[in-house]
């Protein structure tokens, strides 16, 4: 429980990444605040369930990250925020010529501007605690490209490159600044899109996995959320302290290649 007493902020968290991230900073004892930009009851049943059973306080406030304003309510609605987790994102794919403005507008306002919204309003907070942890996840995509996917490129090397200047302006204080950089992750989402990737291809569960969707992934082995939340805890713990403006790849080898 070594994160016992800090507040963590998650943003897109009431599924995937996100979630799994809430789940394992709740296991090592922070209090957990989930967000996304519904305001169902089951959001705020897996709050619930979070606090139920880890024992921590866990609360489910809903913000729109598309927007500046509701990205800082955010955080001052949370009242305390030791621990920024910037893990909101959407994906479009399509060649840039044909690309959608409102789908580039929407992904760069979700992806990276509301991280700079959140990390400007909890900094002043970690400041006045004296402690603070912040950790962006970012991609395997904020280290190298793909082609079609140009928005979601570019919001993820800018995520890395808001890290690296976060870090450098809180380097002499007791708060870090990381990025985490996933490659294929199995989030429910990932794992409904197995059977129609089988159909089109029409291989096994296992063919597909393997040569299709981590094909550029050298383990052929999914992440987990879990995984993803395990690095999260390392980064806001006593281990990491000296560990700040940089990315650490849980990619299966991806950015190896």
């Amino acid at each position: 429980m070594a994160l016992k007493g800090k507040t963590a902020v998650i943003t897109g968290s009431n599924s995937g990444i996100g979630l799994g991230i809430a789940w394992e900073l709740a296991r090592a004892g922070a209090d957990v605040v989930l967000n996304s930009f519904t305001d169902r009851d089951e959001d705020h049943a897996i709050a619930e369930t979070i606090a139920e059973e880890t024992g921590v306080t866990a609360r489910y406030i809903q913000a729109d990250m598309s927007k500046g304003d509701d990205a800082r309510a955010l955080i001052e609605k949370a009242g305390a925020c030791d621990i920024l987790v910037n893990n909101a994102g959407i994906q479009h794919v399509a060649p840039i010529p044909e690309f959608p403005v409102e789908k580039w507008d929407a992904i760069i306002a979700i992806n990276l501007t509301s991280a700079f919204h959140t990390t400007a309003a909890a900094l002043p907070k970690m400041r006045a605690a004296g402690w603070g942890r912040v950790v962006n996840i970012a991609s395997a995509h904020g280290l190298t490209a793909s082609p079609y996917k140009s928005a979601y490129i570019a919001a993820k090397h800018g995520i890395v490159g808001l890290t690296k200047t976060t870090a450098l302006e809180t380097a002499e204080e007791p708060i870090t600044a990381n990025a985490i950089c996933p490659g294929y992750v199995l989030t429910p989402l990932v794992e409904a899109q197995i059977p129609d990737t089988m159909k089109e291809y029409g291989m096994d569960r296992e063919t597909v996995i393997r040569e299709v969707m981590l094909t550029r992934q050298p383990s052929k082995q999914f992440a987990t959320v879990e995984q993803m939340g395990g690095t999260c805890v390392f980064l806001c713990s006593d281990a990491a302290a000296q560990v700040t403006g940089t990315t650490i790849s849980v990619d299966g080898g991806w950015t190896a290649l």
